[in-house]
């Protein structure tokens, strides 16, 4: 369906850039991408992505809007306190683009959902703040065979990469996957939380931001991704560094001999 004249309008900068132009526009208005969390991580991601004009945002999150999030999760108010952060993320997003879908779905991602979830969208973008959920994505993704955008948050420092575990790269070789590059969580207790280390609140929104440059550069498909690299960025000392990484043939998804092939092993870890 051809872009209306209010949409070829909103998107005129998008649609003079060479790289995105009206067929990538199209694309991002066909896309459907499920963002895991909103929180701080996710609100920047969702507020770009609506803007962008992507077509269908699903948005899994059972948590409810507190004070304390509003340091840094820019799509909730305070007038939103209390409310169910997906409810919030609908009506925000609703303001910057009438003419994106919001899909919300209120619910804790397990591993009984997380294969109809992720099996219901293009591609993926996890904000989750959770060692577990981040690793039952990761996995659920890979089955799946959806590309993911991955990151996360520390005090004064993150990360971002993209997976695309189902694929192999130009050179015929495999992708790698994210227990390739971080083959098992750390133990329980062992990395403080954000309440209990603190998260400055602006950083959230540059690896928030990041992740929906890499969202939409995955769905158009321009410029260099981060398939096989690990972005770190130091806010501290404002020093970005990449990381290369490959496919290990002994990782537990893809590798030669898998013992994943199912997410019971996360069913256990959420059970237990």
């Amino acid at each position: 369906m051809p872009l209306s004249p209010s949409e070829v309008e909103r998107y005129a900068r998008h649609i003079v850039l060479h790289d995105v132009g009206g067929p990538g526009q199209q694309k991002l208005a066909k896309a459907r991408v499920l963002v895991v969390g909103a929180g701080g991580l996710g609100s920047p991601l969702a507020l770009y992505l609506a803007a962008a004009g992507v077509g269908a945002i699903g948005i899994v999150d059972d948590d409810h809007v507190s004070l304390s999030n509003l340091q840094r999760q820019v799509l909730h108010g305070t007038p939103d306190v209390g409310r169910l952060k997906t409810e919030s993320a609908v009506d925000a997003l609703a303001r910057v683009n009438p003419h994106v879908t919001v899909e919300p779905h209120p619910t804790r991602l397990t591993a009984d959902n997380a294969m109809e979830l992720v099996g219901a969208y293009d591609i993926v973008a996890d904000g989750s703040d959770s060692f577990a959920t981040r690793y039952l994505v990761a996995d659920a993704c890979a089955l799946a065979g959806r590309p993911l955008v991955t990151a996360s948050l520390g005090t004064f420092d993150g990360a971002i990469t993209t997976i695309r575990a189902h694929e192999t790269n130009g050179e015929g070789e495999r992708n790698p996957t994210w227990r390739c590059l971080f083959p098992e969580p750390p133990p329980p207790g062992s990395v403080a939380t954000c309440a209990e280390a603190g998260v400055l609140g602006a950083l959230a929104g540059l690896m928030g931001s990041m992740m929906a440059i890499e969202v939409l550069r995955e769905i158009v498909g321009f410029g260099q991704g981060l398939v096989g690299r690990l972005l770190v960025v130091d806010a501290r000392a404002m020093r970005f560094e990449t990381v290369a990484y490959g496919w290990d043939p002994d990782n537990p998804v893809t590798g030669d001999n898998p013992t994943i092939t199912d997410l019971s092993i996360h069913a256990k870890k959420f059970s237990g």
